[in-house]
């Protein structure tokens, strides 16, 4: 079943007007009865998630006084095992969304390789114990 295109000149949801589409799940319930107030909860959240990537971010910067060399930075293992640990939380989290644990995993290699990123410039300007 495809979704109708908009009528013309029409590229963005009226964020007030009711859902058009409901789902087939008669257990789902709905968090919101309009998409603005989706939108301002979503807001919501991602003031919090970025508030815990710069946390996330920070625990990163500190891991760089531990290693010895911008292989350990790199640490293909470690990385490895957070993927796998992201994507097992994606399961056990998953609202009911098909390739949830994708996104989560894509997200997090991003979010990973960032962080390595930023660890490495940062892990020469180090003194050494």
């Amino acid at each position: 079943m495809s979704i109708p295109a908009p009528p013309s000149g029409h590229t963005e949801p009226d964020p007030h007007a009711p859902a058009a589409y409901r789902f087939t799940d008669s257990a789902y319930v709905p968090l919101a009865d309009k998409l603005s107030e989706l939108r301002a909860r979503i807001d919501g959240l991602d003031e919090q998630i970025v508030a815990l990537l710069a946390q996330r971010a920070a625990c990163a910067k500190d891991a760089a006084r531990f290693k010895s060399s911008l292989a350990q930075v790199r640490a293909q293992a470690r990385q490895q095992q957070v993927l796998d640990h992201v994507r097992e939380l994606a399961t056990q989290h998953n609202p009911g969304l098909d390739g949830f644990e994708d996104v989560v995993e894509q997200t997090y290699r991003t979010l990973v390789s960032g962080l390595v990123d930023a660890q490495g410039r940062l892990h020469p300007k180090l003194i050494p114990i």
